[in-house]
């Protein structure tokens, strides 16, 4: 299926790869036009990566991370964009600091919204792609990226929303993504506990209280992509401050997870379309030839 176009709104580089990235991958290949929105430069990333924790790159780490984002939509067959705020960081502390002044989490939303809204009506997406309310976990920045993304794909079809900004568009769907399921972990411990073998995820499982809950029940769509996990892979680790090749991302065998998961999970946040539920495409419901313009 082709013709249509997808956009996934992201808080920081590297965010894009380690959610939806192989559905991403798997619909560029099908033909379809996919655009990641990368609201901050995530200036304020740690170096995670031992690896790269040497001379000349935490001084230039914009640039560095610039570098690795441009490689890594390569690699996933998207087009890329930054709308140019400041990331924010991660605050730490009891109680917790401020944060910077000029951070993208401390942005006017209207300010914010109105740079998202542009970026849509000039790439006049079917389906948007964001974070639940909580930010997939309560970063400011990711929390900030769920706010402007859900006014975004109200106001770009509204013609007295943002005038400045375009010719209006209206977004058919948007969807959360969600990436860490409690299912999805147990499936993989129940087949390392048959093989006897040691679980290299325990240290995760045994952090998940079973009062969190699974985010299972709200997943609505299941995109068919394990065929595009090595690309999510190769993706992740483009980004080499912030993944580490030998760290718990890349524990579970490719092989394994392509047999007992292969797909990516989301939750149709909201539709302007018919559809039915559960879904296995995000773009259920709507023909590409749609003109969403009012």
């Amino acid at each position: 299926m082709s013709g249509f176009r997808l956009m996934a709104v992201h808080a920081h580089p590297d965010d894009e790869s380690s959610k939806g990235a192989a559905t991403m991958a798997r619909y560029a290949d099908e033909g379809n036009d996919v655009l990641v929105v990368t609201l901050t430069g995530g200036e304020r990333g740690d170096i995670l990566n031992p690896a790269m924790d040497v001379p000349g790159i935490a001084e230039r780490m914009d640039e560095v991370r610039r570098e690795e984002m441009a490689e890594a939509a390569r690699i996933l067959g998207v087009q890329q964009r930054w709308l140019g705020f400041v990331d924010s960081g991660l605050p730490e502390g009891d109680p917790l600091p401020p944060l910077p002044e000029g951070s993208f989490a401390l942005v006017p939303l209207e300010e914010s919204t109105e740079a998202l809204v542009k970026v849509v009506r000039e790439f006049r997406p079917h389906v948007m792609i964001t974070y639940d309310e909580n930010g997939g976990y309560p970063h400011p920045d990711h929390i900030r990226c769920h706010q402007v993304s859900m006014a975004a794909y109200e106001a770009a079809g509204q013609a007295d929303k943002f005038p400045d900004a375009g010719e209006p568009w209206t977004v058919s769907k948007i969807y959360y993504t969600h990436g860490f399921l409690r299912r999805r972990l147990e499936l993989f411990k129940e087949e390392y506990d048959q093989r006897g073998a040691p679980f290299p995820l325990q240290e995760w499982y045994d952090r998940w209280r079973p009062e969190h809950g699974d985010l299972m029940c709200r997943v609505t769509t299941q995109i068919q992509c394990g065929k595009y996990f090595s690309n999510r892979d190769d993706a992740l680790r483009a980004h080499a401050t912030q993944i580490d090749p030998n760290g718990l991302f890349f524990a579970i065998p490719l092989e394994l997870q392509q047999r007992i998961w292969p797909t990516e999970e989301y939750e149709l946040a909201k539709t302007r379309v018919r559809t039915s539920i559960p879904e296995d495409d995000l773009f259920t419901g709507i023909k590409p030839d749609n003109e969403g313009s009012s």
